[in-house]
């Protein structure tokens, strides 16, 4: 099992000039720990579910252009982009420049999008649910298209036609950066996981709960002739066995989700000294994760 960081927080030590030193010793300290994976919200407030929303948030794939200059082992990615956010076409092109940039460790991490205060706010768009995930499996569609050197013609779907599909430099990644679908609706977001996706990722609560999601999932690949194998299983833990320090009881915990097939968990590290909590917390972690089987 590897080990992933998830930025929730953009502490501004001394004023906005704080972030980007402070984001800078997150990047040696992830990539000084071994860590596999590196990510970043994508919002453009903070949540107000879980944190004042006047605390900074940053644009994610600005962000991630910076952590790529400042890195060069980690993968990166945003966890997760709504599908509002972005023009489909544009996003595509954004995750080309920031895989081209990186030399090959971008990943589209994309969903449905949630936050609706955050969207009525800046004025863009907010669909009804039903709507939103029409677009997100339109959005991957076109993705996939600007990827592939062989298809540059028009896209028409019911949300979005885009006249050519031209996509100039390709990714460094073969055959294209990474999709992966956030969330665990059973319905609508784990088909399409099923049906497009390299990746899922969901919320690590209890392995009860994420073995039940796998199941679902392996029902949507053998409904539409996929082999399950070929998804990478990732999830989020926000306990706080690893916050606390409690590095044996993380171990222990984390390795129940490794038999069920996790491959990648992601954590948050506190607001306050997240390189030094990394060094301390997460680097021990990674190590003896690299260690468990997995399913």
């Amino acid at each position: 099992m590897r080990l992933g960081i998830h930025l929730a927080e953009f502490p501004a030590e001394g004023g906005p000039e704080g972030i980007a030193p402070g984001l800078a010793a997150v990047a040696d300290a992830v990539e000084e720990a071994g860590i596999s994976w590196l990510s970043a919200m994508d919002h453009y407030f903070q949540m107000d579910n879980m944190y004042p929303v006047e605390n900074p948030m940053l644009e994610g794939y600005t962000t991630l252009g910076y952590l790529a200059s400042r890195t060069s082992t980690v993968r990166l990615g945003l966890l997760v982009t709504g599908v509002t956010y972005r023009h489909p076409g544009l996003l595509a092109k954004i995750v080309t420049t920031l895989d081209v940039l990186s030399g090959g460790r971008a990943t589209l991490g994309i969903g449905a999008a949630w936050y609706e205060r955050e969207h009525r706010a800046l004025g863009v768009p907010y669909p009804p649910l039903a709507e939103r995930f029409e677009r997100l499996e339109e959005a991957v569609r076109i993705c996939l298209q600007m990827w592939d050197p062989e298809h540059n013609g028009p896209f028409e779907g019911r949300h979005y036609a885009l006249a050519e599909t031209l996509c100039s430099p390709l990714p460094v990644s073969r055959p294209h950066p990474p999709v992966l679908i956030g969330g665990g609706g059973e319905h609508k977001t784990l088909r399409l996981v099923a049906g497009y996706a390299d990746a899922c990722n969901l919320f690590a609560s209890t392995p009860a709960e994420v073995a039940h999601k796998l199941e679902v999932l392996r029902g949507h690949c053998e409904a539409l002739g996929r082999d399950p194998a070929t998804i990478e299983k990732t999830a989020i833990y926000a306990g706080p066995l690893l916050q606390e320090g409690d590095v044996d009881g993380f171990v222990a915990a984390m390795a129940e989700y490794a038999r069920l097939g996790i491959g990648t968990v992601m954590v948050v590290p506190p607001a306050e000294r997240q390189p030094e909590w990394i060094a301390r917390n997460a680097a021990p972690a990674a190590a003896r994760l690299a260690e468990l089987p997995g399913a």
